[in-house]
């Protein structure tokens, strides 16, 4: 979070497996609940109703204003920024994305939708919090993790953002973007997820749980028998062979540009792809967009004073 003339600047990466600020990370999942959940931990109270954040799955939805799931889970990450500095009132100026080639079609109608409300009222984890909505910058998502490192990008680059839902793709020459040069494929690490469920299932006729899954997917292995880990790791391998199948599909090429990776997915590369590490970057940080929407915004701000 950034302060300029008393506004916190808050950077919202609306992810479909994960919801990002520059300091949290919380699943994307939401349960509504008419009375106050049994147990506590990650509670949102609005309007009368509890939310449980981070409970199910938030499907792909290629508009991400057709409900209000992410709205409250906007409200969510504020509130819990905002915990981090022990805030329970501000102005606050959001900072948030989309995919690349949707946001041309989508940016005003998602502003709207993120500023419904210019005064919010609202409790999270049983702490009172008081909003006040300045304003909200959009950005083309992916891009915005490298911006502090374009220093490094000499010649031609691709980088690939490989979220949960999609895969955005974009060129960068001589440390420009170039944005007739950007695709966006639902490609995201979701797809592995459910065809490795489906082959865990097929094979042994057993369902296997997510988080086991996704344990896999993100360290390699997980405390399972052997049988069970090669099913997964297969398609693991699958879905990375394909990642840079349709990277080729836009003309990368390994001997002529440099690839960085962000998002979830990278996990994925390293621990299941062939690739030449002198030319592929990975950067880890899950929290690399968000900052970057944060960074962004804190320096068009300042230039229009």
């Amino acid at each position: 979070m950034r302060e300029l003339k008393n506004t916190k600047i808050i950077a919202v990466d609306h992810g479909y497996g994960n919801m990002k600020t520059a300091n949290t990370v919380t699943p994307t999942g939401i349960k509504a609940y008419e009375t106050e959940p049994i147990f506590t931990g990650n509670i949102l109270e609005y309007n009368g109703i509890y939310y449980r954040i981070g409970e199910g799955h938030k499907e792909f939805i290629p508009d991400k204003a057709m409900d209000e799931e992410y709205y409250l889970l906007t409200l969510m990450a504020i509130a819990r920024e905002l915990n981090v500095f022990s805030i329970r009132e501000a102005d606050v100026h959001l900072a948030a994305g989309l995919p690349l080639t949707w946001i041309r079609n989508q940016r005003e109608a998602f502003r709207s939708y993120l500023l419904q409300n210019p005064e919010v009222h609202y409790r999270f984890n049983g702490k009172e919090y008081h909003l006040h909505f300045a304003g909200c910058s959009l950005y083309p998502q992916g891009y915005p993790a490298i911006v502090n490192h374009l220093e490094n990008f000499k010649g031609t680059n691709l980088l690939a953002d490989i979220g949960n839902g999609t895969m955005n793709i974009l060129y960068i020459n001589n440390k420009k973007a170039q944005e007739s040069r950007c695709w966006t494929e639902k490609l995201g690490v979701n797809q592995c997820m459910i065809a490795a469920k489906n082959a865990v299932l097929d094979k042994f006729g057993v369902k296997i749980e997510e988080s086991t899954v996704e344990q896999i997917l993100r360290f390699g292995t997980a405390d399972i028998s052997a049988p069970y880990l090669d099913c997964i790791s297969s398609i693991a391998r699958q879905y990375v062979a394909e990642l840079f199948s349709t990277l080729r599909k836009y003309e990368y090429n390994p001997d002529l540009m440099r690839l960085y990776v962000v998002g979830g997915g990278g996990c994925l590369i390293r621990n299941f792809g062939t690739y030449d590490k002198s030319r592929v970057t990975i950067i880890d940080d899950i929290c690399a967009t968000a900052k970057g929407y944060e960074s962004l915004a804190y320096m068009s701000l300042k230039r229009r004073g």
